[in-house]
């Protein structure tokens, strides 16, 4: 098995100006004002985030992942406890923080499992605990509790973004020495996703994010160039109806409010460079704009940032 992508943070590549960071609130400028505040240990701003933002399960679940990826975050979540006790909000907050710091090295498994049972408990109908363990799982667990939580979190948000992209990524890493399968369960497991979720669900990208995930998985192990601009995995007949259908999609659907909108662009205009297809490439990065996201660029193990700014300059030279 490949080793998992790096967890979701300000990722900051070596040899880069120090400007160049990946920025995981993407475009929510009110989460990443946020963020910096709880860094600060002014939690009460995230409180009110958190309050506001209510049952719109993918928004909560990437904005309670942002900011439990702040500096302090354990610390501050647990000041909010103090003040708040029985918090459900802080107490996912908490447990989510606590994944990270797991991740990290930093915290123990065992407590951040506590944690994410204790924001369970509080907040039953709520995926977003159950995210936490996911993610956990994504990188500790086995491939049965990898699949448990992802129907518990499916149980409680059919169509959750983020818990889709973490289990295609999971799936792509079966069989990483088969080689080229296109029947591998990965692509089957997006297929369905998209065809069963709503016509304007952003999970209709999940078969592009497949393959991207599957090439991660094949260069790592030896099996494509480890430069995606001299591999054919995106010149296949599947692998190009998949692309049309996406990008079909996107010119008809996209739904620009999602809060990881960036993170499909990112990987939409990744495949559609490198199928050569560069003016589509060159609409996708205009609408990207600077929310890079580390998923797919560095793949296999690639710069994000020098990838990503090579494969816009060629695209929209072209154009």
């Amino acid at each position: 098995m490949s080793p998992p992508p790096p967890p979701l943070g300000r990722l900051r590549r070596r040899g880069t100006r120090p400007d160049h960071f990946f920025d995981p609130a993407l475009d929510d400028v009110e989460l990443a004002t946020v963020r910096d505040q709880l860094a600060q240990g002014r939690w009460s701003e995230a409180r009110t985030l958190l309050a506001v933002t209510g049952q719109d399960w993918d928004r909560r679940g990437h904005r309670v992942l942002v900011l439990a990826q702040a500096a302090g975050a354990v610390a501050w979540s647990r000041d909010w406890l103090m003040v708040e006790p029985g918090s459900a909000d802080a107490t996912t907050l908490l447990a989510c923080a606590t994944v990270f710091g797991v991740l990290r090295g930093k915290e123990k498994e065992a407590h951040a499992r506590s944690a994410c049972r204790d924001a369970i408990r509080l907040a039953p109908a709520d995926p977003t605990p159950w995210l936490g363990l996911l993610l956990l799982a994504r990188s500790l667990g086995t491939e049965e509790e990898t699949s448990r939580l992802f129907d518990e979190v499916r149980t409680r948000h059919p169509d959750h973004h983020h818990a889709h992209h973490l289990m295609a990524a999971r799936l792509a890493e079966r069989h990483a020495d088969a080689g080229q399968d296109p029947l591998h369960e990965v692509y089957d497991f997006a297929a369905w996703a998209a065809e069963q979720a709503p016509a304007d669900s952003p999970l209709a990208i999940l078969p592009v994010v497949a393959h991207a995930e599957r090439y991660r998985v094949l260069a790592g192990a030896g099996h494509e160039p480890a430069d995606p601009v001299s591999s054919g995995h995106w010149t296949g007949r599947r692998a190009r109806q998949v692309l049309k259908a996406a990008f079909d999609w996107w010119l008809e659907w996209e739904n620009d409010v999602h809060p990881r909108n960036r993170v499909d662009l990112n990987f939409l205009a990744h495949a559609q460079f490198h199928d050569g297809r560069v003016a589509e490439a060159a609409a996708l990065f205009q609408r990207i704009g600077g929310h890079i996201t580390p998923a797919p660029w560095s793949y296999p193990d690639r710069d994000p940032h020098q990838a990503f700014v090579a494969a816009r300059n060629e695209a929209l030279g072209s154009v």
